[in-house]
């Protein structure tokens, strides 16, 4: 069963970029996930009190959990929204985050000491490429959308070292009073930059109630959770590979849900890019 993880943490994640479709035209994109954060926190809350999950036995343990939940949360996911919302396509957003494999297998070597091979290399190489050619092939390159790459250059950041901060600090936690540490300071942060840069707007219609239902129990509980699994059990650049998968994965579900289509040059990043996951995952 668990190596089926992997694959169902890609389709979940991928999801993602649908739900903040759905639901980004009704809200103001921070005040979009302060009340995700706050839902996750209940829900989370109840169900650790109720089967009496443990704590972490040490502040600096809590700590180290808190700090990387702002990253992987906070961070990342704010600066997507943010980009979103100001008119950056989605399959764009996708592919800057793609880069995260690269910088994660930089930074491996050096905070975990994890030895990327040249066949790991190549592959993230290989992967990157193949997720340039299907949003590429998509979207094309639009020079006038410089400026919105800014929110999401943050959010890159924020996954990548907050994937590499959680491996090197805190990998083994309980997922339940897990979640609760690491989406509290991220609930927190938000509400502290709606107070200070914007003010908090929802429009709480159907669409938006689908939305956010479907981000705090398939992605904030059930793909969150699997990342942790992950980062737990596999190695860091392993685990980042897989963040290749995400833009295929949504193009596959747009095309189901929108009737989105894609070129044929976006079809071959597509063998591409499984092809550079499959070298960077595979047994030597």
């Amino acid at each position: 069963m668990k190596h089926l993880y992997p694959f169902l943490f890609v389709f979940l994640w991928s999801t993602g970029f649908i739900g903040a479709r759905f639901g980004l035209p009704h809200a103001e994109p921070l005040s979009f996930l302060l009340v995700r954060y706050l839902s996750v926190i209940g829900l989370m809350l109840a169900i650790a009190l109720l089967s009496r999950a443990p704590w972490p036995r040490t502040l600096r343990q809590w700590g180290h959990i808190a700090v990387s939940g702002l990253l992987i949360h906070a961070v990342y996911l704010g600066g997507v929204f943010i980009a979103i919302k100001h008119g950056l396509p989605a399959g764009i957003a996708a592919l800057v985050v793609g880069m995260q494999p690269l910088l994660t297998a930089l930074g491996a070597g050096w905070l975990l000491g994890e030895r990327v091979s040249a066949r790991q290399w190549g592959g993230l190489v290989l992967g990157f490429v193949g997720v340039a050619l299907v949003i590429g092939g998509k979207f094309g390159i639009q020079a006038e959308l410089g400026p919105m790459l800014v929110p999401v250059l943050v959010a890159l950041l924020g996954i990548t070292v907050g994937t590499l901060y959680q491996k090197r600090f805190c990998a083994g936690f309980d997922l339940r009073t897990g979640s609760v540490i690491q989406f509290i300071p991220s609930a927190i942060v938000t509400a502290l930059a709606i107070a200070v840069f914007t003010e908090f707007q929802i429009e709480w219609t159907g669409e938006f109630a689908f939305a956010l239902a479907w981000l705090v129990f398939v992605l904030s509980i059930g793909a969150i959770s699997l990342l942790n699994l992950l980062i737990h059990s596999g190695s860091a650049v392993n685990v980042a590979s897989l963040f290749y998968l995400v833009p295929l994965s949504t193009a596959l579900i747009a095309w189901i849900l929108f009737g989105e289509t894609l070129p044929p040059i976006s079809l071959i990043g597509m063998v591409l890019a499984v092809a550079g996951v499959y070298r960077v995952v595979r047994k030597a």
